[in-house]
């Protein structure tokens, strides 16, 4: 079916139109999109009128070829072309398709009338149409505004979603930096108290407090402090301070920290002070040397940067303190040392000169530890012109072996008056050592020469046996069984034993501490000390027995850590010309 109308005017644009829309209508084109086929020819239309001339309005149904309907569905095709005489002749033409999906297979449509009532008529199933895409659009309307709605409602979701995520994000932030800070934190920690135990180590590995006021300033710069300054008082109490900060006179007038600096520094336990008119530019820290009585001295110290982390001055001023106890240690150490060493130096005595006996004696206090005041040794004569070497050695270290040698030398000495052999005087050594103090003991080494005797008398109770260099050259221990140690809880008589001492022998008394050592035991010390002495010619103990007992010390203490006293002494019969 094909139909054509010829439009040159407004009027016959309208008859077309009116046409149109019933054509599309009665071949079941929906109105919705009869509605946009009759709006879209009446404004092309009204455009072809503008341009001036006919034009012709083709309409005709056919199968669908198009994309516009799927294919074999009938269409409704309208084309306007231009007529050849118009302005618009060669013109590409408009065309538009619809679907007709209640076509039939004759449809009638007469020709418009030019009756106002039927223009009118037509005109209102236009309307009808065009209600009819207003209800659609009103319905389309309402449902793009719920979706609008529901899209606004999902952004806002996504919004407090995101918010939530936000505020989550913050608080994960937060938590890490939290845990970072206290990382952080134990980390310093674990740093202050693992230095803080090291320094405490180092400080007290020394009974020298020298040493320890100069280790000081090394474990503490640069990490700690830029500088440090140890003053440490005299011992008269004598505590001068014009070449010292303010801070530091009222740090050891008080006993309390001082901090100077222009600011308050903020530290636990430290009293702020103004700054000092020696540093005016740098902050100082004065921390007094605590003990139980008065504080030895003050340490000064400058930050290493601006000021101290209050947890580093915390460390500081227990570093300070522990230093204090380490050099507090120190100094009574070598105190008592000192009185130990100067009461047994004060307790050896001069060696005798008899004729035809030569003596020399050698006495070293130990190097480590209050070792000293153990060792000793003795040598006088006897009414009848005997001569009595003796060595021993009390158990125990320090004052009190000091004071328990002297009384038992003085007492040999008195037991020795009135004569006896060195069996009985170390038998009586013994019960006196035992009844004076129970628990305490000794060993001793008595040796007898008489100018008139061709033998020498000895005896030993628990002690190193005596070695005897003979004229020609050999040496022999004398190890026959000596007695227990003297002050055992045991009554015993200790046994005298002789040898024949010819002119040129010598012989050598000692303590444990010249042969003994912990890795090897004492035996081989004895063998050591036999072969120093063998490697004497008879000559160079004749002429020089004091360089013969240093020439002997020198090879036997070269393996020695000193953890001991040393004593040594020789008696030497003169050889006959």
């Amino acid at each position: 079916m094909t139909r054509t109308w010829q439009i040159s005017d407004v009027t016959e644009a309208a008859r077309a139109r009116i046409a149109t829309a019933r054509l599309a209508a009665a071949y079941g084109v929906p109105p919705v999109e009869r509605a946009r086929l009759t709006a879209s020819l009446g404004a092309q239309l009204r455009s072809c009128l503008t341009k001036g001339g006919t034009w012709r309005l083709t309409l005709e149904t056919g199968t669908a070829s198009r994309a516009a309907a799927g294919p074999g569905e009938e269409v409704l095709h309208a084309v306007v072309t231009p007529s050849p005489e118009a302005d618009a002749a060669g013109q590409p033409p408009w065309r538009v398709t619809v679907p007709c999906p209640e076509a039939t297979a004759d449809v009638g449509v007469g020709a418009v009338a030019d009756d106002p009532a039927e223009l009118a008529q037509a005109l209102l199933g236009a309307d009808e149409d065009t209600t009819l895409v207003l209800e659609r659009l009103t319905e389309q309307e309402g449902l793009v505004d719920f979706h609008r709605e529901e899209l606004q409602q999902t952004n806002q979701g996504v919004v407090a979603l995101h918010a939530e995520l936000d505020a989550a994000g913050r608080a994960q932030r937060e938590a890490f930096a939290a845990e970072r800070k206290a990382r952080t934190e134990a980390e310093h920690a674990r740093r202050r108290l693992t230095f803080l135990a090291d320094a405490s180590a180092v400080l007290t590995a020394s009974l020298d407090h020298h040493e320890i006021v100069r280790r000081l300033p090394e474990l503490l710069v640069p990490e700690y402090a830029a500088s440090v300054d140890v003053w440490l008082f005299d011992q008269d109490g004598d505590r001068p301070g014009p070449a010292h900060a303010a801070a530091a006179v009222v740090a050891a007038r008080t006993g309390r920290p001082q901090y100077a600096a222009a600011h308050p520094g903020g530290l636990p336990g430290v009293d702020d002070q103004p700054p000092s008119v020696l540093a005016p530019d740098r902050p100082l820290l004065c921390i007094p040397l605590p003990t139980r009585q008065a504080p030895l001295g003050v340490v000064t110290l400058s930050p290493p940067e601006e000021r101290w982390d209050p947890d580093d001055a915390v460390m500081l001023v227990e570093l300070t303190r522990r230093a204090s106890i380490a050099i507090d240690h120190a100094q009574r150490y070598q105190h008592n040392r000192d009185i130990a060493e100067t009461l047994q130096r004060a307790l050896l005595t001069e060696l005798p000169a008899p004729p035809g006996l030569t003596l020399a004696a050698r006495y070293l206090p130990a190097t480590h530890g209050l070792n000293i005041g153990g060792d000793w040794y003795d040598a006088f004569r006897q009414p009848d012109g005997g001569v009595i070497a003796v060595v021993g050695d009390v158990t125990g270290h320090g004052l009190r072996a000091a004071v328990m040698m002297s009384q038992l030398r003085t007492a040999l000495r008195a037991y020795a008056v009135d004569g006896g052999s060195p069996g009985q005087l170390l038998t009586r050594l013994h019960t006196f050592l035992h009844h004076l103090q129970p628990d305490l003991f000794a060993t001793a080494v008595i040796a007898r020469f008489h100018p008139d005797d061709p033998t020498m008398t000895w005896a030993a109770a628990g002690h190193p046996p005596p070695v005897l260099r003979t004229p020609d050259g050999r040496v022999q221990t004398l190890d026959a069984k000596p007695g227990a140690m003297l002050g055992i809880p045991l009554r015993q008589e200790i046994a005298d034993h002789t040898v024949p001492m010819a002119p040129g022998s010598t012989l050598a008394l000692y303590t444990d501490g010249l042969v003994e050592r912990r890795a090897r035991g004492i035996d081989p010390g004895i063998a050591r000390l036999a072969d120093a002495l063998g490697s004497f010619g008879p000559a160079e103990l004749d002429a020089d027995l004091e360089g013969s007992a240093d020439g002997i010390l020198r090879p036997m203490l070269s393996d020695s850590e000193r953890d001991d006293d040393v004593c040594l002494l020789l008696c030497h019969l003169s050889g006959t010309d």
